[in-house]
């Protein structure tokens, strides 16, 4: 499985769940697929900028650092934070990402240079993809759920 896959596992597990430990969290992981190593595991929580922080009611947990400064965000990091559904018809695919999330996924989506994709364009929560070619447009959308994190 893809990297990207697994950041978007382990960000989607650590918004979701109280995860005190490494070992557990590497155990989530392996439930859905991705065996780690812990030092790979380390590797990911540094790069993701999620650390352990202590609970006000006791105790810690990891959690994705509210600050985290990335100056050009990655479409890896971006599309499981911000993707809300991807559809399409013809050459045209529509992704819909939470209030706010459209410009930095189209950024980020630009900055792929995905040969396939002619253009994008978007609002607040809403990406238009125009496609070179039709028959492209389900690998797109499968890729973008890919990144995203979601499951056909």
């Amino acid at each position: 499985m893809s990297r990207a896959r697994r950041h978007a596992a382990l960000l989607r597990l650590v918004r979701t769940r109280r995860v005190a430990s490494q070992e557990t969290l590497r155990d989530l992981l392996a439930e859905r697929g991705f065996d780690v190593t812990q030092a790979t595991l380390s590797r990911d929580l540094r790069e993701l900028q999620v650390a352990k922080v202590p609970l006000p009611e006791g105790g810690s947990a990891y959690q994705i650092a509210a600050g985290r400064a990335d100056p050009k965000p990655t479409i890896e990091r971006l599309l499981p934070a911000l993707f809300t559904e991807v559809e399409g018809v013809d050459n045209l695919v529509v992704i819909k990402t939470l209030t706010g999330g459209a410009q930095p996924v189209a950024v980020a989506l630009d900055r792929q240079g995905w040969p396939e994709v002619l253009g994008t364009i978007s609002g607040d929560d809403t990406i238009l993809l125009i496609l070179r070619d039709r028959r492209k447009r389900g690998a797109i959308e499968k890729r973008i759920r890919e990144l995203a994190g979601v499951e056909d």
